[in-house]
């Protein structure tokens, strides 16, 4: 049937009609992105109890009631980011380690692996930043599903340190490197929570420096506890 004028043009209508709040929704994404993203970095530079919402004003150019049209506090912001931030940083940490090499020694393995996870650390320092800030202070107690999101990420991330631990001494045997790995992912966090700060607070070393020692040292540690594992096993 031939389409009249009329016809289309009411399917025009209703198409600019219906294209309206999909232009609005898209525009609300793009100003929340926007906030989340300077808030990111204002927090990452301030803390969270040095930023304010004037300072978030300034630095997106959006209206403090638009902001709070997003999110409905400070503190809910916060949570927001934090979600965002880790989603990101795990989401980078898949990446990162999609190809580990196959074969070689635990030393080449594992410096493999803590190589890439600084790379990781270097292009995600604000979240990392915010997330030590709060980890070292009380700052944020208002936001209690922020904090909760930091509690997740450090298990998180002990997990994901065993994983390397335990993959790259799979050639010992699954319950010797299950053993390391235990003895060892506590090591491993601070030897990456202290070469970031080392990092941020520019004392002239490289993230891959400190990442080629810090596998000299957990290599050296995942040494002595499969000998002692031996001994253990000797003297059964």
């Amino acid at each position: 049937m031939q389409r009249t004028p009329s016809s289309g043009s009411n399917s025009l209508a209703s198409s600019a009609a219906d294209g309206e709040p999909l232009i609005g929704n898209r525009r609300g994404q793009r100003s929340r992105q926007e906030i989340l993203d300077a808030a990111s970095r204002v927090m990452a530079a301030r803390g969270y109890a040095g930023t304010s919402m004037s300072a978030l004003v300034e630095a997106t150019g959006i209206p403090k009631s638009a902001i709070y049209h997003h999110f409905e506090s400070k503190a809910g912001l916060l949570s927001e980011v934090m979600a965002r931030g880790a989603r990101g940083f795990f989401d980078a940490m898949r990446q990162a380690h999609r190809h580990p090499p196959e074969g070689g020694t635990p030393r080449e393995r594992l410096g493999w692996y803590l190589r890439k996870t600084g790379e990781v650390f270097v292009h995600r320092e604000d979240f990392l930043r915010l997330l030590l800030v709060l980890v070292m202070s009380n700052e944020a107690a208002e936001a209690p599903r922020a904090m909760q999101t930091v509690i997740e990420v450090r298990t998180e991330g002990r997990d994901y340190m065993r994983h390397m631990i335990r993959s790259s001494f799979c050639g010992e045997g699954e319950a010797v490197a299950s053993a390391v790995a235990d003895e060892m992912a506590h090591f491993g966090m601070v030897g990456f929570d202290g070469a970031f700060v080392s990092l941020q607070s520019g004392d002239g070393k490289s993230m891959a420096g400190y990442m080629a020692q810090l596998t000299d040292a957990m290599v050296a540690l995942g040494e002595a506890k499969m000998a002692a594992l031996r001994v253990k096993g000797r003297r059964r």
